[in-house]
């Protein structure tokens, strides 16, 4: 809590930084929500910067957002690094001022661009607010790891984060992690013009899609349709597919008997339709990803990212141990390559649930209530309002 008088009966406060990509916010809103849940007239504060998706999803879910500037951390020499000095202190120095403003009691962060003027804002004397860390990734980010060293509490979605703290899970979306995709399947099949009885193949590659995935799905369309499979395929906003055999929306439209549909569409608005539709699903293997996938118990074929650290592999590993998922490296993925790992799998239901199960195995539906609980008594420890 703050260094400031408090009044004994004012509402909790806690501050969520979680901004720039769907992987940090996500959670961030998540965890609000339970928060909310558990304490009703608790109010969750957001913080984002201006040029993140914080923008349009935080107002969405009903939380205030509160712009400060972003701290990007530039990994080589460049003048990215020569700045970073004077953009942590007006970034902190912004920060500090939304903390002093919503009398935080709590800060939660999530990782990315805005958690570590917020990690450095809850420091300094005349606001030192209690802060929780939770770290999505197998590898933790700079961020968290500067956050996690004064923390009141750490959590990780995975083991092997190298932070210390308890294994949570990722916090996720209701609608996610109560899905009954078997209740939903008929009606999430007919909200995309899906074949109501076709194995069905969703395809994604993160909010922006991913070349590579499009490319070899797409290039494997005239082979899933000869072997009756349906295809749901989010290539991103700024990306096309182009379909051998005939035009995908053509083809979706007039939904011939013959040839289940493949349904091509820039983004998906309701992933827990697309959850619901599909039977297996290739994708990315993000860490957000990888959890909504899993905690559904959609098998899947995963494909990370050929750069970075390599957490994406990591992500996955869980999953692919437990028999829920396959990975497969980028270079490899080529049409060929995926039809002949689509067809069987989408043609042996025995597979497909045993996959399923194994996915399930390492899914936590409870890990936004479990984080929740952790802020509440970081809160509590720090003497902060009484419950």
């Amino acid at each position: 809590m703050s260094d400031s008088p408090r009044s004994p009966r004012r509402p909790l406060s806690v501050v969520v930084a979680g901004g720039g990509t769907a992987g940090h916010i996500e959670p961030a809103l998540a965890l609000a929500d339970a928060v909310r849940r558990l304490r009703p007239d608790a109010r969750v504060t957001a913080l984002g910067t201006a040029r993140g998706l914080e923008t349009t999803l935080v107002p969405k879910r009903g939380y205030p957002l509160e712009l400060v500037p972003p701290v990007p951390l530039p990994r080589k020499p460049s003048r990215d690094l020569a700045a970073l000095p004077w953009r942590v202190v007006k970034s902190v120095r912004r920060t500090r001022q939304v903390l002093k403003a919503v009398d935080a009691d709590v800060v939660v962060g999530f990782g990315g661009y805005v958690a570590l003027p917020a990690y450095l804002a809850s420091r300094l004397p005349g606001t030192r607010v209690p802060v929780v860390v939770h770290e999505a990734n197998a590898s933790a980010g700079i961020a968290n790891k500067v956050g996690a060293r004064h923390a009141a509490a750490v959590a990780a979605a995975v083991p092997g984060s190298g932070l210390d703290g308890p294994v949570i899970g990722m916090p996720l979306r209701r609608a996610i992690t109560t899905l009954d995709r078997e209740a939903l399947r008929a009606k999430a099949r007919a909200h995309f013009g899906l074949d109501p009885d076709a194995p069905t193949l969703l395809v994604f590659g993160g909010s922006q899609g991913a070349r590579s995935l499009n490319a070899a799905v797409a290039g494997a369309a005239p082979e899933l349709a000869r072997a009756g499979i349906g295809v749901l395929h989010a290539h991103g906003p700024k990306n096309t597919v182009d379909v051998p055999g005939g035009d995908a929306a053509e083809r979706s439209s007039t939904a011939r008997a013959s040839t289940p549909p493949y349904v091509a569409v820039p983004y998906l608005e309701r992933m827990d339709l697309a959850y619901a539709a599909a039977d297996l699903a290739i994708c990315r293997s993000g860490a957000m990803t990888v959890a909504e996938v899993s905690a559904v118990g959609l098998p899947a074929i995963y494909v990370p990212l050929p750069h970075g650290n390599g957490e994406q592999r990591l992500n996955a590993l869980p999953v692919v141990e437990h028999g829920g998922g396959v990975l497969v490296a980028d270079e490899e993925l080529t049409p060929e390559k995926v039809v002949e790992l689509v067809v069987p799998l989408l043609t042996s239901g025995e597979r497909l649930s045993a996959m399923s199960a194994g996915a399930r195995r390492t899914g936590h539906a409870d890990a936004d209530e479990t984080l929740a609980r952790m802020v509440l008594e970081a809160a509590e420890g720090a003497g902060g309002t009484q419950r």
